[in-house]
């Protein structure tokens, strides 16, 4: 590979880090980056980092760790937005890393880098930098668990040690089913090769016993606080384990839709979501895994490549036929999409090699059309900057990298993306937040009345509040509750516009402030509109009793 193509993907993937970083900056979002955050600063407001709590009643759903690094996070930096997205943005660029390290060893380092620009430039890990959940961790440590793997089948004994460390780590993020991308791609390996005695080597089955050893600290957190108290009440009933939900109900449960915790499938779910959620490489992905079909595009590859290909589809197949499907699942496997898109790439030449330069170009055309189109309805401070900058960057990419080769899509494809990054981590999602009544009413709280003792009446999903308001926020399921605590002076209540006509006939209250609000991760026209936005709007008010 020529020096001046390594030298452009590693000034793309240092533009991308540099640019990611701006969402470490910006608020967090409800639901789940707001419920997460506000149990990992609850375990620090406790100093208790075994039991969860989540509006003051034990939660029994994710695993722990996930919490454990966000409040490590806290005791370092404080409890704010940026502790708590830090540790998913470092994790984010060590999956980088890794993904770089293992296409190289598996292909080259032309293969590694491209993987790296495609992945840390794919929509959904943009998105993944803001609104963090669990399944950047999960990414991360599911891709080091098959690097390591992959390095203890060539030989290397402490790479099985490694790999069942972030095995384990995986598994302390979601649960077992992580194993399945980790395992399914070597097991399949082994069967397709006809390297049976694989499967019988002690180094595997140690790799187990690993596995097993270093998830005991998930296991004794369960098992303290629910298989040691069968008489809480979770899930509206007693005698509920944490062990068996931790091995059986959160995850054959959900897939079979008979856990406690239900969904509804749909098989074509990830066909569709993967169209954005790897944007703006979803064309060229689509194409490969077409092209992985034809058994004379195989041949050439190497056997191991067989791992990431079968890793993604089973998992892929996995999530498809599950009962519980979420958009942001589908992170888990776009290490294995971005290496088999730059192995396709790698193969453009002639004639597809200048369709597949027009069609990205048109791509970044139209995003950067519908991005204006957004801005222009949603009319947020400082559209037009956000518009000329669209338009700069677009301009740029296609004046500075011409040419027919595979170096002028990548480079048009993540400039794009880099204006998109900028566009929703410093225009938009600022634009959006202003909508999330919890968090406006914590920091309005916090800034103005520093010895209030905040509550919340008869909402359920306030966890942005819980995040941003001082201290742990209690909460009023019922007034007769709420009747009990009226006297305290100090107190005050976050209430939803329906409750406040019933608080304001029963009791005397004072308004402090009111909060427009909107559910910002289900986006419809009428809120994007700003013509019609009032007319979605809900309300929100800080209350005290008189």
């Amino acid at each position: 590979m020529k020096s001046k193509d390594i030298t452009l993907y590693k000034i793309l993937i240092g533009i991308i880090t540099v640019i990611s970083s701006l969402a470490l900056f910006g608020g967090i979002i409800e639901p789940d980056s707001a419920l997460y955050a506000s149990i990992a600063k609850n375990m620090v407001l406790r100093d208790d980092w075994i039991n969860i709590y989540v509006r003051g009643a034990d939660w029994l759903d994710k695993p722990h760790l996930t919490f454990w690094l966000a409040a490590a996070s806290f005791k370092i930096f404080g409890i704010n937005a940026f502790a708590y997205k830090l540790p998913s943005f470092l994790f984010g660029l060590l999956g980088a890393g890794y993904l770089y390290k293992l296409a190289k060893d598996i292909y080259n380092h032309k293969t590694g880098l491209i993987s790296a620009v495609i992945f840390l430039s794919s929509l959904h890990i943009l998105i993944s930098t803001f609104d963090v959940r669990a399944e950047v961790y999960i990414t991360t440590f599911t891709l080091a668990a098959i690097y390591h793997y992959y390095k203890a089948h060539l030989g290397s004994f402490w790479h099985i040690v490694f790999g069942s460390l972030f095995a384990a780590c995986a598994i302390m993020i979601k649960g077992i089913f992580v194993l399945i991308p980790v395992f399914g791609g070597f097991i399949l390996y082994w069967l397709i090769t006809k390297q049976y005695k694989e499967l019988l080597k002690l180094k595997w089955w140690l790799a187990i016993v690993l596995i097993l050893v270093f998830i005991i600290p998930e296991l004794y957190t369960l098992y303290v606080q629910f298989d040691l108290h069968p008489e809480k009440i979770v899930f509206g009933k007693t005698g509920v384990s944490g062990l068996k939900f931790f091995f059986w109900d959160s995850q054959f449960g959900r897939f079979f839709n008979n856990g406690p915790i239900k969904g509804k499938g749909d098989i074509s779910f990830f066909l569709h979501t993967t169209i954005w959620a790897f944007l703006p490489w979803s064309i060229l992905l689509y194409t490969a895994v077409i092209n992985l079909f034809k058994k004379k595009n195989r041949v050439s590859l190497p056997p191991e490549s067989i791992i990431i290909w079968t890793s993604a589809a089973i998992t892929f197949l996995l999530f498809s036929l599950s009962k519980f499907q979420l958009p942001h699942y589908i992170l888990i496997v776009l290490p294995q999409f971005a290496m088999i898109t730059a192995l396709y790439l790698q193969k453009l030449e002639g004639k597809s090699l200048k369709i597949f330069l027009a069609a990205q170009t048109v791509l970044a055309v139209l995003i950067v059309a519908i991005l204006i189109c957004v801005s222009i309805l949603f009319k947020f401070d400082y559209f037009f900057v956000a518009n000329a900058l669209l338009v700069v960057l677009l301009f740029l990419s296609v004046l500075f990298f011409r040419g027919l080769k595979i170096e002028t899509i990548i480079a048009r494809s993540s400039v794009i993306s880099i204006g998109l990054m900028i566009f929703l981590s410093g225009f938009f999602y600022p634009a959006l937040l202003k909508y999330e009544s919890g968090m406006e009413a914590g920091i309005w709280l916090k800034e103005n009345y520093q010895n209030a003792k905040p509550a919340v009446l008869m909402y359920p999903d306030a966890y942005s509040f819980d995040f941003y308001a001082n201290g742990e926020p209690q909460y009023f399921w019922d007034f007769e509750t709420l009747n009990k605590h009226r006297t305290d002076k100090n107190m005050v209540i976050y209430v939803w516009e329906p409750e406040m006509e019933r608080l304001k006939k029963d009791y005397n209250t004072q308004i402090l402030k009111s909060f427009e609000y909107f559910h910002i991760t289900k986006l419809t026209g009428k809120f994007i509109n700003s013509k019609t936005r009032p007319q979605v709007l809900e309300r929100f008010y800080l209350v005290r009793i008189q």
